[in-house]
């Protein structure tokens, strides 16, 4: 039951073949059992089980209250949850509770989503791996898999073994490893620059961000507000158009998202793509790219063509210029952002009081990991009077040159880009954090990131394996607000490539303990 897709867990509740509470306690035992790799921030146990039962009622009436009741969800832990602890996986936020929940949040428990905890994350949701939380690494459920065990050297030490482990990529790591690993099965990210396709790449899920604007920002605690968006992780591209359908649409306390009523819409089963065109960008042959991921693009693009669909290249010619872009808008709107942590209000405050401006820079410098103060730095730095037109109002400049290079394109006829997500497939956790936060973000960010600074809609699609037996995705990107369009074809692509399922090995033997942080929870 725990590896049915959402539609099917949900056909089950309706005909009785399991109730919500069965279902819950299901996905809870299963969190304890994957306790090792770290998804989770905070398991709300008790509200789950409350919410489960709440749900067997309005079964047992006969009035449900949608596609969604009764079904096991988790959030990452960047969403504000009333009654929950929100951490954003800092020391800044440790102990510190919500008074309200965020849109998506509340729109999940008003069609009676089960809420089974908080997911781990890079702090504040800056990172391209899901390792530099204060609550440690999440580690990637394929790295306990039948397909990468077989394909892997043999250990003669356990502690080797141990250490062999590749990770989630970031920074909504905790949410991809939730799906991936079965304790749920659809999981709310953010996505700022690839934040929920890059780790749905790595850990073999759907990883959907959506139109900016199209889902309300309200309550997610903001990196960059010009840039985020919640983001869907699901298990196949039918369930990550029903979570769009739940969620999207105006929200009053959001003035960035549409004005108009989204409707939700079931996916059409596309036989015929010979009207579609699909564009390959020349220029996401980014430097880095593996031979595996160059061949199954390629294969990829075939597989349009073979189909029936007009397959062009295609020039985005300001694509070069964007990472640098990005970093620099990056880094000034989170100087900004980052600003509100201060001590006085909520969350940490050191107990330096010489002064106020000392007990400001110690709650910071305590608060705040290095990858964070060096962020905000760098942002002030771009901010600098001196420097505001050289960096900020360029970069600015910059963006809406590569917005208009995607605008072009679609202009001219093509209907869906078709590109890698990621470089290569996951890293081992020993190899990944030899380089700093900031090298591997602007290596990881490289192909993402530009959907992000155009706003527009852009989905993972897990496609094959690699070599080493671990997942590697593609990434679709399509013409503002036409999701349906977008998830259609990738909806055709993923009935074409057929993504194996993961084996997991038996999980409980790998419950080491290492991980002991994971609270329970639960709504005041």
């Amino acid at each position: 039951m725990l590896r049915a897709s959402l539609r099917q867990v949900s056909a089950a509740l309706k005909e009785g073949q399991v109730t919500p509470t069965e279902l819950c306690q299901r996905c809870l035992a299963r969190i304890k059992s994957t306790k090792f790799l770290n998804a989770y921030i905070t398991v709300a146990e008790e509200t789950a089980l409350k919410q489960a039962e709440e749900s067997e009622e309005r079964y047992k009436r006969g009035q449900p209250l949608g596609i969604l009741d009764g079904i096991p969800i988790a959030v990452k832990d960047n969403f504000n949850t009333a009654g929950i602890e929100t951490t954003c996986a800092s020391n800044m936020l440790k102990g510190y509770i919500s008074p309200y929940n965020a849109t998506v949040v509340q729109k999940l428990l008003d069609q009676g989503a089960v809420l089974l905890g908080k997911t781990n994350l890079d702090e504040f949701a800056m990172g391209s791996g899901s390792t530099d939380g204060v609550f440690g690494p999440v580690r990637n459920p394929w790295s306990y898999s039948k397909q990468y065990k077989e394909k892997s050297v043999p250990k003669s030490h356990s502690e080797d073994e141990e250490s062999s482990w590749v990770i989630t990529g970031g920074s909504s790591g905790g949410s991809a490893a939730a799906v991936s690993s079965f304790t749920c099965f659809a999981a709310l990210g953010s996505d700022t620059g690839g934040s929920t396709r890059n780790p749905a790449a790595h850990c073999g899920v759907v990883g959907l961000k959506p139109t900016y604007g199209l889902i309300s920002r309200h309550g997610l605690i903001p990196l960059v507000n010009s840039m985020d968006v919640p983001g869907i992780l699901t298990r196949c591209v039918d369930d990550a158009a029903v979570l769009l359908g739940s969620l999207a649409g105006h929200d009053p306390k959001d003035s960035t998202t549409i004005q108009d009523d989204f409707r939700p819409f079931e996916l059409p089963n596309l036989t015929d793509v010979s009207k579609l065109s699909i564009g390959i960008p020349k220029e996401y042959h980014a430097p880095g790219l593996s031979s595996e991921i160059l061949g199954l693009w390629s294969k990829a693009a075939d597989l349009f063509k073979n189909a029936g669909a007009k397959v062009v290249e295609v020039s985005l010619p300001h694509t070069r210029y964007s990472i640098v872009c990005y970093h620099v808008l990056c880094t000034a709107e989170v100087a900004s952002n980052m600003a509100r942590f201060d001590g006085l209000e909520y969350g940490h405050r050191s107990d330096k009081k010489d002064s106020t401006e000392s007990m400001y820079a110690a709650t910071r410098r305590e608060g705040f990991n290095d990858v964070v103060r060096g962020r905000i730095l760098s942002g002030n730095y771009f901010l600098l009077k001196q420097n505001y037109e050289k960096y900020f109002v360029k970069a600015q400049k910059v963006r809406r040159l590569i917005a208009n290079d995607f605008a072009k394109v679609f202009r001219s006829g093509v209907d869906i880009l078709l590109t890698p997500t990621t470089l290569s497939d996951a890293a081992p956790y020993t190899e990944f954090i030899q380089e700093d936060n900031r090298t591997r973000s602007a290596q990881d960010d490289v192909l993402t990131q530009a959907a992000n600074m155009a706003g527009l809609p852009a989905i993972n699609v897990p496609t094959a394996l690699s070599e080493r037996g671990l997942p590697l995705g593609l990434q679709f990107i399509g013409r503002s607000f036409q999701e349906k369009q977008l998830l259609t074809v990738a909806k055709w692509f993923e009935k074409q490539v057929q993504f194996p399922m993961i084996q997991l090995e038996e999980v409980k033997r790998h419950d080491n303990g290492v991980f002991q942080h994971q609270k329970s929870a639960s709504f005041s």
